[in-house]
């Protein structure tokens, strides 16, 4: 099975960009979009079904325009979870989870912590999250959480180590994402690529792309009882619809 995670900064956008004409030759299984910007009723389905993916979800943010994720398959799911439940979490549209027989992806965006009062939101959100993924993994052991996490976790996945007080590299960020691996969950790029130092988002600006002054924060995590499924994990960097570029995990099922 392919899994691939895309934060499209903006759905309509990428469309603009050639985002079918990349989805079809990427061709994933099932790809999870993180910031999507849009309402479903705002899109043209048809796109995505032409292009094979006949069942796609969306669970958009309340405030037009901001956050929301959706998930895209070729297969019908058993079940689709919209959101946790959790409404300080859902009333952005940052979870949304596809389960079938034998392995649950969800499609995550984990806010940023561009000032004091979204950092703030960011800490209570990681809290939330890790105690409902925990939960949920008793459930559901073969568990993939793809999307954009917003933190670099390692000085490897950053290109300047020194930005210490910026949030998404923040200690405490770190420690979280460090905790969060440890609580049952494999960074599946670091565990096939200990040494390569590839980023999935660079900052519109100073040029950052074409100098790969970038980080990386957008992971595949599998639970650990996918550890000996996973085949290959990879950071697709010549994708250029957005500030950040797709990932791509495939297990062996």
């Amino acid at each position: 099975m392919k899994i691939a995670s895309y934060n499209v900064n903006g759905i309509r956008a990428a469309l603009n960009k050639g985002f079918i004409n990349w989805l079809k030759s990427a061709n994933p299984d099932v790809i999870c979009l993180q910031e999507i910007k849009a309402m479903e009723e705002q899109l043209d389905l048809s796109l995505f079904t032409d292009a094979g993916y006949d069942y796609n979800y969306w669970f958009s943010a309340k405030k037009k325009g901001y956050s929301g994720v959706a998930i895209l398959c070729k297969d019908e799911p058993n079940h689709i979870e919209f959101g946790t439940g959790i409404e300080s979490m859902d009333v952005e549209g940052r979870n949304l989870r596809v389960d079938y027989d034998d392995i649950s992806i969800m499609s995550m965006y984990l806010p940023s912590g561009t000032n004091d009062a979204r950092l703030s939101h960011k800490f209570e959100y990681m809290d939330l999250i890790q105690d409902y993924l925990t939960k949920l993994q008793r459930k559901i052991p073969n568990l993939v959480v793809c999307g954009d996490y917003n933190i670099c976790h390692e000085e490897i996945d950053i290109h300047n180590p020194k930005m210490k007080g910026v949030s998404g590299f923040l200690p405490e960020e770190r420690e979280w994402l460090g905790n969060f691996i440890d609580s049952g969950f494999i960074d599946s790029f670091r565990y096939l690529h200990p040494e390569r130092q590839e980023y999935s988002w660079w900052s519109y600006r100073a040029n950052a792309r074409a100098n790969n002054k970038g980080w990386r924060i957008d992971y595949a995590m599998a639970s650990k009882p996918l550890q000996e499924k996973i085949k290959r994990s990879v950071i697709l960097t010549e994708a250029v619809h957005s500030d950040h570029c797709p990932i791509l995990l495939e297990l062996d099922l």
